[in-house]
């Protein structure tokens, strides 16, 4: 009895697992037939959406032709100042950093022993002076003693030769006088050139001397300045051209290599190309005002060398390269996107010459390329619409985080 009773539990059991195995199984198929069917229709709703797209038109414009480079920034002079004598440095009279003109004083050397030695020649030019004016009397009266035949013409020649004598004497006094002078006039260094001090080189007290290679300070001649370059040997005959017609306008950009810092000139081109690496020298001259450029400097150069006058253009990001070449969608009438083949003149990441014959009047398309085919419809988005869509998140996530400031405000309090 025992038996039986159990046999009927487990019978039960397995009709439950049965029932409920089969009960999933019905449920999964009646599923998936709407479900192939709603993916279908969605399908079909994806097929007749229309892709969202930006457009510009194309426009008639003057296009400069430009040469890009990378250069060094180069102050336009720079000058050590070193001692010319031997001494101990009294004094540094400038600061680090700190714009100097010509002339300024920069450091002094002890000039004591240099001061002795220009006193010493002054006294022996007045010595000889003295002498000179004696030998000058002497001789005037020889001459009127000879005149009147007290004295002999030889005496009056000896006290010729001694007044010429004592002369080349004081001539070489006034040599020595300038000589120490200048020496002493070393005790005092100045700057050469107008331009910005840079880090001392070494410190009062020092003993200095004129072999010293290391120097003092060096100033450096920063407005203007020198921006060098090196461009390919192909574009020597384009850079000459422009120079003999007029000044050559050459910009240096900022990182993102659009944004323009300074425009300066053309200054010099080399006189010869280097042959290993087949390129050219180029300096160019820039006023510096705001002190945008700073010696040693790696900075983006663009030269422009010519414009192209009423050119066809379109933005960049519209030409599209394909294995048949260069092509851009063009916006139909019907709200098509028009396939085009094209040929490309000058490009930059910023405009790109079409030399292909192209209406004015017709608008390229700027985006979504991975989902364009020829024909396809498109929908052209209005930049209003995603801006204020932009500005109406911002303003709820602004609201969402003050809801969060004060929620938590009113923890701490609690």
């Amino acid at each position: 009895m025992m038996v039986s009773v159990k046999r009927r539990v487990v019978i039960s059991a397995l009709l439950l697992a049965i029932a409920s195995v089969g009960g999933v199984a019905w449920r999964g198929y009646g599923a998936t037939e709407p479900t192939a069917g709603a993916d279908a229709s969605r399908g079909d709703r994806r097929r007749d959406m229309a892709v969202s797209v930006t457009v510009a038109k194309i426009r008639i414009a003057d296009v400069p032709v430009t040469v890009d480079a990378v250069g060094t920034v180069q102050a336009l002079n720079a000058v050590t100042a070193r001692t010319q004598v031997d001494g101990r440095l009294l004094e540094l009279s400038f600061a680090e950093g700190q714009d100097v003109k010509r002339g300024d004083v920069l450091a002094r050397i002890d000039p004591s022993l240099y001061q002795a030695q220009y006193d010493q020649a002054v006294a022996k030019k007045m010595q000889d002076e003295a002498n000179l004016a004696n030998a000058r009397l002497d001789a005037a009266r020889y001459q009127k003693l000879v005149a009147e035949n007290f004295a002999s013409r030889q005496q009056y020649a000896t006290q010729k030769a001694l007044v010429a004598q004592l002369e080349a004497q004081v001539r070489a006094d006034q040599a020595a006088v300038n000589n120490t002078g200048a020496t002493l006039d070393y005790t005092t260094i100045r700057s050469q050139i107008d331009g910005r001090a840079g880090i001392r080189q070494v410190d009062v007290g020092n003993i200095m001397r004129a072999g010293d290679t290391t120097g003092i300070v060096v100033v450096t001649q920063i407005k203007p300045i020198w921006v060098v370059f090196t461009v390919p040997q192909q574009t020597l005959p384009l850079l000459r051209k422009a120079e003999a017609s007029g000044q050559v306008l050459v910009a240096v950009l900022a990182n993102d290599n659009a944004s323009v810092i300074e425009i300066g000139r053309l200054a010099v081109i080399d006189n010869q190309i280097d042959a290993q690496t087949g390129t050219v020298r180029v300096k160019a001259e820039f006023q510096n005002p705001n002190l945008a450029l700073w010696p040693g400097q790696f900075v983006n150069v663009r030269i422009t060398v010519d414009t192209l006058k009423n050119a066809l253009t379109v933005p960049s990001p519209a030409v599209q390269r394909g294995p048949n070449g260069a092509f851009v969608y063009l916006l139909g009438d019907d709200g098509t996107a028009i396939m085009k083949s094209v040929t490309t003149g000058r490009q930059d990441e910023a405009t790109a010459v079409i030399t292909t014959e192209l209406d004015v009047d017709s608008k390229v398309i700027l985006s979504s390329f991975n989902r364009l085919s020829n024909g396809l419809k498109v929908r052209v988005a209005e930049k209003e619409d995603s801006t204020a869509t932009s500005a109406s998140g911002r303003e709820d996530e602004q609201n969402r985080g003050e809801k969060r400031r004060r929620r938590d405000a009113e923890i701490e309090q609690k």
